[in-house]
């Protein structure tokens, strides 16, 4: 009999697995529209307590204001950053080749020594004769034609995935234990009031941890957009957009974003002609960069990594390295709230253990 219901159990489990995989789309949009519904919850229950003499907003139009909120948040981000891109893009159209290619003919000269050391380039071709080819090459007629049908194809894809979420955003705001009853009808009875225990901490944690992640990115935005601005860089709130947006991914994150903020800054020097600009304009860049990071790193990430999901610092530190080893990056970002999440369920159902007491103490009385 036992050895039955073992058999079962792992039959269960693969069969689980692979619904997850096969449907992977589908538990994607339920993932972000569990993370949205985190983010609405506080805004549901504020717009909730609101009382205009005698009336009170109901909770259906109190979800469906939150959802307003979330998604004209997200708008108003792409309202901005399209004419940002396509200022940049203008910028970039307006390089003088000619002229870049006299200015940089000594650095050219040694990216060329350098590309035919290392196979590159053959001997009988230059480098801008190469550029030209990879152009031609990339730009050829089934290339393009490719390209716009997978444009096409994920366009349609993208608007059937926002659909999708926020529809489903919208049923989580509206009935709180959704999938928490869900889960319950798979749990043993005995465990019920344990497994309530653990959605309710895990929801509280994970809310305030996402609501700070996002208040971490408007305030990297707005520190990296103000400092490159006042220090004259142009489309500097396409450099802190960028730069905010990169700093969710943990340590490699802000490299990353002070890397593309470099290249757009290069770009728009290129684009001007005021060639003699370009290393002050990447000091200016890379300086800012430091300077926000330096600010995170002591008073946001602190408040938020360690305040929020209720963790030391060194634990956040272990558990970030862990998820980068396991997962890369996408595994450093999902690590924090897979960590709070596993010590919620360790202290409601592994708590006589001594180190699982430790890691959990300073949940208990918050």
């Amino acid at each position: 009999m036992n050895n039955t219901r073992i058999a079962g159990t792992i039959a269960g489990v693969l069969i689980t697995c692979f619904l997850l995989w096969y449907f992977s789309n589908i538990v994607t949009y339920f993932l972000v529209a569990i993370v949205l519904s985190m983010i609405g919850a506080p805004i549901v229950k504020f717009l909730s307590s609101l009382n205009i003499g005698r009336f009170h907003l109901p909770r259906t139009l109190s979800c469906i204001l939150a959802l307003l909120i979330i998604i004209a948040t997200f708008g108003l981000f792409i309202i901005v950053f399209i004419p940002l891109v396509s200022k940049q893009a203008a910028l970039i159209s307006q390089i003088d080749t000619e002229s870049l290619s006299a200015n940089l003919r000594e650095l050219l000269a040694r990216l060329e020594v350098i590309l035919y050391n290392t196979g590159f380039l053959k001997r009988d071709q230059t480098l801008i004769a190469f550029l030209n080819e990879s152009v031609s090459n990339f730009a050829n007629t089934k290339r393009i034609f490719n390209f716009l049908n997978d444009m096409l194809s994920f366009t349609g894809s993208f608007f059937v995935g926002v659909f999708s979420i926020f529809f489903i955003t919208f049923f989580l705001l509206k009935e709180e234990g959704l999938i928490s009853g869900l889960v319950l009808l798979m749990v043993p009875e005995r465990y019920s009031k344990e497994t309530i225990t653990v959605f309710s901490e895990s929801k509280r944690l994970l809310s305030r941890y996402f609501i700070g992640i996002f208040i971490e990115v408007a305030s990297m935005i707005t520190l990296i957009s103000i400092g490159t601005s006042i220090l004259g860089i142009k489309n500097a709130l396409l450099i802190g957009f960028i730069g905010g947006i990169m700093n969710v991914i943990p340590y490699l994150g802000p490299v990353i974003g002070a890397s593309i903020g470099v290249v757009l800054g290069i770009t728009s020097v290129l684009g001007e002609g005021v060639y003699d600009q370009l290393i002050p304009v990447i000091v200016i860049i890379v300086s800012t960069f430091l300077v926000a990071n330096l600010i995170d790193n002591i008073l946001l990430q602190p408040f938020i990594y360690s305040s929020s999901v209720k963790a030391h610092p060194l634990e956040i530190f272990i558990v970030l390295l862990m998820g980068g080893s396991i997962a890369g990056v996408i595994g450093m970002v999902l690590a924090i709230p897979a960590y709070t999440v596993i010590r919620v369920i360790a202290s409601q159902f592994l708590n006589r253990f001594r180190i699982v007491q430790k890691l959990t103490e300073r949940m208990r009385g918050t």
